[in-house]
């Protein structure tokens, strides 16, 4: 693995010059294993998807580094999706026909979606790594999620305000798209399964800059509690137009929201936000302070949305340890054998995230770790296995 992040951005440049689809990034080689990386790296979520990039880079970097998979190197293929269903099309009928990749993996749930008819028709894997929508684990049968979905960390999130909190009713604001749908629900469900009773719950267009409309429902309701379900772009503009119009009331977010760029655009508006982690922090495991550590050092900080980063850096440690296991089992290279070796090792031991599980049920449960803001820093908040 040669190329370095300044090569992915550039790469990500021309590709928009190319008729939507970016050029691929690779090591060339000979025998090489290889596997197909599709992620935003321009639009508007690109500050996500550049990161888990190179989470991801320094993975195959580490593992070649070791000797690679029984003496052949992992190759790893990029392109852009800016987060966008129809680009993230292209992006992987590149990779599976041109490319030839016989897994790839990938994110946004809106993109994962769009690409699953793709992978069950082509019989190619398709990881799921940071998608949230339950629907994910529904998508057929070669696409699998490596990410706890939002029936995971939202129920917790949602139980905690009612149980923890001793918030009787809550608003649930939410982004109207694959993201935020299905998750508002989740959160809907668990907070009344609770006992709690949800007053408000609004849906706000993946465009809006003005949510005046929505809380001044939210200023007339008597939730005490706030969810918001969005992305990074919209998430901090909803919590700022809250505080400008008064509204005090704890907000609480999912895993999106464990980013240094809201607390930064947010100030003291921030103080208080509850988010969630579905990776362990520094203090948890050792493999993740090194691991802060190394952007500290190569980058300059941490990265944005650290969790998403520990799952992209382990990801190519599953395709890793996929191949192996399909190599000692001395079958052919393709996608139905890179499923039955996904089904195969089962029990992945993981650097960032620790054990990760798959199934016949296509999801992966991890414990949940709440964070909140204090004093502009996210401290720990509670665990809940």
């Amino acid at each position: 693995m040669s190329f370095k992040r300044r090569d992915v951005l550039k790469a990500a440049a021309a590709g928009a010059l190319a008729a939507g689809l970016p050029l691929p990034l690779r090591a060339q080689g000979a025998g090489n294993l290889r596997f197909g990386l599709a992620m935003p790296l321009t639009g508007s979520q690109s500050a996500y998807g550049k990161d888990q990039v190179t989470g991801a880079q320094w993975a195959v970097e580490d593992i070649n580094a070791k000797g690679g998979v029984q003496g052949r190197k992992l190759e790893m293929i990029v392109l852009d999706t800016q987060a966008d269903p129809q680009v993230g099309i292209n992006a992987v009928n590149r990779l599976i026909s041109v490319e030839k990749v016989p897994v790839f993996i990938t994110a946004w749930s809106a993109v994962v979606k769009a690409v699953a008819p793709i992978a069950n028709r082509e019989k190619v894997l398709e990881l799921s790594v940071g998608a949230s929508s339950p629907d994910v684990a529904t998508l057929g049968d070669y696409v699998y999620t490596t990410f706890p979905l939002a029936d995971v960390d939202v129920t917790a999130v949602a139980r905690y305000a009612y149980q923890k909190l001793g918030k009787k009713t809550a608003a649930v604001l939410y982004i109207n798209n694959d993201t935020g749908v299905d998750a508002a629900k989740v959160y809907r469900e668990a907070f009344e399964k609770a006992g709690g009773k949800v007053t408000v719950y609004e849906a706000y267009d993946p465009k809006a800059t003005d949510y005046s409309g929505m809380l001044l429902k939210l200023r007339a309701s008597n939730a005490e509690m706030v969810h918001i379900h969005g992305l990074i772009t919209d998430i901090p503009q909803v919590i700022a137009q809250m505080r400008q119009l008064g509204l005090k009331q704890r907000v609480s977010t999912y895993s999106a929201g464990y980013n240094p760029i809201i607390v930064k655009q947010l100030g003291a508006a921030a103080e208080g936000l509850i988010v969630t982690s579905l990776a362990p922090g520094a203090n948890d495991r050792p493999q993740v302070k090194a691991y802060i550590e190394r952007w500290r050092s190569k980058e300059g900080r941490v990265p944005n949305g650290l969790p998403y980063t520990q799952y992209l850096y382990d990801a190519p440690v599953m395709v890793a340890q996929m191949y192996d296991w399909l190599l000692k089992q001395k079958l052919a290279v393709n996608g139905e054998n890179m499923r039955k070796a996904l089904l195969g090792v089962k029990r992945f031991e993981l650097p960032m995230t620790g054990v990760t599980e798959v199934d016949a049920t296509h999801r992966v449960k991890k414990p949940v770790y709440l964070l909140t803001v204090e004093k502009g820093n996210f401290v720990p908040l509670a665990t809940v296995s």
